[in-house]
């Protein structure tokens, strides 16, 4: 069982990372001004299990499936990076609100959209293998690997909401199709921007 300083520790690189800007937390806060924090709920589920999902699998050994097959992580990482410019450019030309605050010509992500999108998301993976090299025993037993998963949900769910209704108090500020326009440009501008650090890895 994790001690208590440990977990302290655990929880408190949990709400770091998941609280601070990624393509996660870009995409809810877009979302949430555009849709709103009901319509982005299937949004945040993927999300908040979708992670934890992932932490497992990483914590079971899916990292080693990179080392069996030759350059698999160099496609993933290609992958992730036209994906991460698809979900911005969509962002981007996402048109403004209507009259009731939703936006007209797009969707949110999906349940599965959002828990598939973690595989693809280079801040992710560096949460999910960090938390697993540094908190789990070398071993890795199933309890530990579970409860470093489950911290993180329960975590997130705070953070999920927060970047959410950021994005959804915006819509105060926002009153004018020009700036929700300005906006939706800047948040997508940043997702593009996020995937250089990746990029800038692949390359050294």
């Amino acid at each position: 069982m994790m001690t208590l300083d440990l977990t302290i520790a655990l929880a408190g690189f949990a709400f770091v990372s998941q609280m601070s800007p990624g393509p996660n937390n870009f995409m809810l806060m877009a979302s949430g001004m555009n849709y709103g924090w009901l319509r982005t709920l299937p949004h945040m589920l993927g999300i908040g299990i979708g992670f934890p999902v992932m932490v497992v699998l990483v914590g079971f050994g899916v990292m080693q499936l990179f080392d069996v097959v030759p350059y698999s992580f160099d496609a993933l990482r290609a992958l992730s990076a036209a994906y991460l410019v698809y979900l911005a450019w969509k962002i981007a030309t996402a048109q403004p609100v209507d009259t009731d605050g939703i936006s007209t010509n797009s969707r949110p992500l999906s349940f599965i959209q959002a828990a598939a999108f973690q595989w693809v998301n280079p801040k992710t993976w560096a949460m999910a293998v960090t938390a697993i090299t540094a908190y789990s025993p070398p071993e890795r037993p199933l309890s530990s690997v579970f409860f470093i998963a489950l911290v993180f949900a329960v975590v997130g769910t705070v953070t999920i909401n927060s970047w959410t209704v950021l994005g959804q108090q915006l819509r105060h500020l926002l009153r004018t199709p020009a700036a929700y326009r300005s906006f939706n440009i800047c948040c997508g501008l940043v997702l593009v921007m996020s995937v250089y650090p990746m990029l800038a890895r692949g390359l050294q």
